[in-house]
């Protein structure tokens, strides 16, 4: 059982990542950002595969051949081991049991002090249906961690980020949270914003003052976050709904990141969770970073099978 707490923006990049795989070959993305994040944050990296032979071939066929289920944990691991060699920083592999992959990650989470976990887009439903889907959307909803969903190659290190944003104390919460992933960035603050009284045929009379108004608003908004000195800040202010404006936006500008804020069962997150998720997150050709505002604060210790890389 767990409950959540509001918690600070972080202070620095995350030193403890995990990374959440099915071993499919759409992961093969997520594992090669993990790769390179962990570089760069000089952070060691947890590799968790939940077991489940329907999501993978090798494991598929062992359980066709009758293969117990810590035979089909040592396949996983033996496969998980070969795609992680290389890693410069620690790696710590995990297979775990379980029926639920959501509850298990979680748990991981929760008992070793993860700062970020990492997923991709998949159509598998362990890792969900085309987007977020079953497994990806309770973890967003549930986790106190930032969820990173990774869409497209790793070419680099994140160059082109944009945080959305509504204003919202969550939003603030994300930003910050960009700023102390990502120092000395650029990044873009984008607020789509719709017109007073948008969709009816009479046109209000203060309809042209909406641009200034947004303006101003997102101005007022930088003013009142405390960015770290020396912070590159380019506000970007646009008409239309977030769903159809950002995901234009993303393609126009070659974005690499979207970082979205939330917490817990309302406020971005929810919103975004739900229809407007489904449209914004299938046309946007990057990856996605969800904050939410709140941990997950009870200890949870699952039963684990784990083989320390460095150890084998």
């Amino acid at each position: 059982m767990t409950h959540a707490s509001t918690i600070h923006p972080p202070d620095r990049p995350p030193t403890r990542l995990l990374l959440a795989t099915d071993l499919g070959a759409r992961c093969d993305r997520a594992l090669d950002r993990t790769r390179q994040l962990a570089n760069e944050w000089q952070a060691e990296v947890i590799a968790v595969n939940v077991l489940d032979p329907s999501a993978n071939a090798d494991q598929t066929l062992a359980w066709i051949s009758g293969a117990t289920d810590e035979q089909l944990m040592n396949v996983a691991q033996r496969q998980l081991v070969r795609d992680l060699a290389g890693m410069r920083m620690p790696v710590h592999v995990r297979i775990v049991r379980g029926p639920e992959p959501e509850t298990a990650i979680q748990d991981i989470v929760i008992a070793t002090a993860v700062d970020l976990v990492v997923t991709a887009v998949a159509r598998q439903e362990t890792f969900g249906r085309a987007l977020l889907g079953s497994t990806n959307e309770r973890l967003a909803r549930s986790l106190g961690q930032p969820l990173l969903v990774v869409h497209g190659r790793a070419h680099g290190p994140y160059r082109r980020i944009v945080v959305a944003t509504d204003f919202s104390a969550a939003s603030r919460h994300a930003l910050l949270t960009a700023v102390a992933f990502f120092p000395g960035r650029d990044l873009t603050l984008y607020h789509a914003y719709s017109p007073p009284m948008a969709g009816l045929s009479m046109t209000p009379p203060n309809a042209g003052a909406a641009p200034q108004i947004a303006h101003a608003e997102c101005g007022a908004f930088i003013q009142g976050t405390r960015l770290p000195e020396g912070t590159l800040m380019h506000p970007v202010v646009e008409c239309g709904t977030i769903a159809t404006t950002l995901a234009r936006y993303v393609r126009e500008n070659d974005v690499d990141l979207v970082v979205l804020g939330g917490h817990g069962h309302t406020g971005f997150i929810s919103l975004l969770l739900g229809s407007t998720a489904e449209r914004l997150l299938a046309s946007l050709p990057c990856d996605t970073l969800l904050v939410p505002s709140h941990r997950s604060t009870v200890q949870i210790e699952p039963v684990l099978h784990t083989m320390r890389m460095e150890d084998r």
